[in-house]
């Protein structure tokens, strides 16, 4: 049987990841404010363990904060403590013990000014007041997102005391039996802000060019990765372009993953836009799928591609085409969460189910 290029392996440093159908971070907003605080729940469990029964390689968990402030909202994920780690581990364990190879990481973020916001279902948007669990946001500037409270610019203490919950962060991840660690630096978040010109207006060594706006998402790379086994994979999410100036955008991205990948990121999930309240997309299906092949093309690091992928044909022609490396996928797994496995009998491959479903014959129901 010939193996279509979607399921053949891929190994990045010690990692084996059995295809190239991964799952990308989304957002559940599922944890409670008040009694638990950043701690995954069984919604998690239920979540992303139906990922794993499905057949994906890798689960990326949602933006799980570093620290209290970098929770997008009250709702969010973390793993600034113990107790979050241990909920954490729960769930990993669950991934690896059903039989099939499936691997889970977890996406370590800092939401900056975009912190302390409402969930999308609250029926409210712009940013939660104290009064209702909410907090005082940093970010490298004072001036606020669209919409939302402004932020408080950060003093170089808590730009390091950043880097450093990054660490401790990646530590739990790795005592909690995590596969793979990715830093979120996308989507108009904490280190995708720093590296933006349109948001980062410091004087300081954290802004005033090119080299000053790398500077902490370079830190933090270091840090993660000294925290880390050397074995273990260390991904990163980016957002190449905010859909301004494109070229100049992918110009700057192709550098900064470059330095990177010399810092020790093994691999680049390429996404877009997030600093401006209203960017002008371009959408369509796969459209940013160029992004990851002109960054791939251009640093020779390894890219996954995300963004309106939902067909089978569609992401065998995106690897055959050297689009991207991996290909990840977020609503299509929420609408169908053994995507993976329908996909396999859609190019003609045998994926097995899991035992308990082996007697779904997939003729009779794809």
């Amino acid at each position: 049987m010939t193996v279509p290029a979607l399921f053949e392996p891929i190994t990045l440093r010690d990692l084996t990841l059995a295809h190239r159908g991964w799952v990308a971070p989304m957002c559940q907003y599922s944890c409670d404010p008040v009694a638990a605080p950043g701690v995954p729940t069984d919604w998690h469990l239920a979540h992303l363990g139906a990922f794993a029964l499905g057949r994906a390689a890798l689960i990326i968990t949602e933006a799980s904060a570093v620290n209290p402030e970098g929770r997008i909202s009250p709702q969010d994920a973390g793993i600034w403590n113990d107790e979050q780690a241990d909920a954490w581990r729960r769930i990993v364990d669950f991934v690896h013990t059903q039989g099939i190879d499936t691997k889970i990481g977890i996406q370590l973020a800092h939401a900056g000014r975009k912190a302390s916001t409402y969930a999308p279902f609250a029926g409210q948007h712009g940013s939660v007041p104290e009064s209702e669990h909410g907090w005082a946001t940093l970010a490298p500037t004072d001036a606020p997102f669209d919409g939302y409270a402004a932020p408080t610019a950060m003093t170089e203490e808590q730009i390091l005391a950043v880097v450093d919950d990054f660490a401790a962060a990646a530590r739990r991840a790795v005592a909690a039996g995590f596969d793979t660690v990715e830093l979120h630096a996308a989507h108009g978040y904490l280190l995708h802000e720093f590296l933006s010109p349109m948001v980062n207006d410091r004087t300081d060594g954290w802004g005033g060019d090119d080299d000053g706006r790398m500077r902490l998402p370079l830190a933090v790379i270091d840090a993660v990765r000294a925290a880390i086994p050397d074995g273990m994979p260390l991904l990163m999410r980016i957002s190449a372009t905010d859909w301004e100036d494109i070229e100049a955008d992918l110009t700057f991205s192709s550098r900064f993953v470059t330095l990177a990948h010399e810092h020790g990121v093994d691999l680049v999930d390429v996404s877009s836009a997030g600093n401006l309240g209203a960017p002008k997309v371009r959408g369509g299906a796969g459209y940013q799928t160029g992004f990851a092949e002109r960054i791939r093309r251009d640093t020779k690091v390894p890219t996954s591609t995300v963004g309106m992928i939902t067909d089978a044909v569609q992401a065998e022609h995106i690897l055959l085409s050297g689009q991207a490396d991996v290909i990840t996928v977020a609503r299509a797994a929420l609408a169908d969460p053994r995507w993976w496995l329908r996909a396999a009998y859609r190019l003609g491959y045998d994926l097995p189910w899991v035992p308990q479903y082996e007697r779904v014959s997939p003729s009779r129901v794809y």
